[in-house]
């Protein structure tokens, strides 16, 4: 089977599009799973803390 440079750029633009929006979906999911509302939680407030300072 031989693939030429034609072949090889629309294969990579159908499935790569395809690859592409199936990973923001699956970021996207993962981002807004209520069981991980904790975790963003924590991870929101620590960013906040007085005490993890530059140079202190």
């Amino acid at each position: 089977m031989e693939f030429d440079h034609n072949s090889v750029v629309a294969f990579v633009k159908s499935w790569g599009l395809f690859y592409l929006v199936a990973m923001a979906l699956g970021i996207l999911i993962y981002a807004l799973w209520p069981g991980n509302r904790k975790r963003f939680d924590r991870a929101k407030k620590s960013i906040l803390d007085k005490d993890d300072r530059p140079g202190d």
